[in-house]
């Protein structure tokens, strides 16, 4: 199941540390949805034309477009081109699903996103009274009786009984299986 798409592409701002350091601001904005070795290749075309002799040093002054994930100043090239593949593929709750998870494990975190998202709700309320009608859990009550349910309690059960978490988004919650 795919999240919303993300409203930015992403991209990450890189600045070269010999002009920044003589008090010359010099960088680059620099497309994240490419290969490693590409956007390396566009930070040395950065590099190249810096107004520095010698420019060799850079770093990460500004990003967008990965969902909540704080990308640092010297985050690992190959992870901001992984984490850009990924956001465009699920959307921006990657990048907040990652954050969540303390952005260790990268492979961790895309088998939660493809295993265990369970989707976007308006409501834990409305995730739990869809997985109820969805896994059959109201066959056996008589119809007449559904509407007493509390699906509320039962989504506040279900995240503090460690069965799903949840990452809220504005007005809205991603839920995801805990078990994955």
């Amino acid at each position: 199941m795919n999240a919303t798409a993300s409203t930015t592409e992403p991209r990450i701002y890189v600045a070269c540390l010999a002009a920044y350091n003589n008090g010359k601001l010099h960088g680059a904005w620099i497309d994240a949805d490419q290969d490693a070795d590409a956007i390396r290749e566009d930070i040395a075309a950065m590099l190249k034309a810096s107004p520095e002799l010698h420019a060799e040093e850079w770093a990460i002054h500004d990003f967008e477009g990965f969902g909540g994930y704080p990308i640092s100043e010297m985050e690992e090239i190959e992870t901001v081109a992984r984490l850009a593949e990924l956001s465009g593929e699920h959307g921006d709750v990657f990048g907040k699903l990652w954050a969540h998870l303390g952005g260790d494990d990268i492979d961790y975190a895309v088998r939660v996103m493809e295993d265990g998202y369970g989707g976007e709700w308006d409501s834990l309320e409305d995730y739990a009274a869809n997985y109820a009608e969805d896994t059959g859990a109201l066959e056996n009550v008589p119809e007449s009786l559904q509407c007493y349910i509390d699906f509320a309690a039962w989504g506040r059960d279900m995240e503090y009984g460690g069965d799903v978490f949840t990452i809220e988004d504005g007005c809205k919650v991603h839920v995801f299986d805990n078990h994955v």
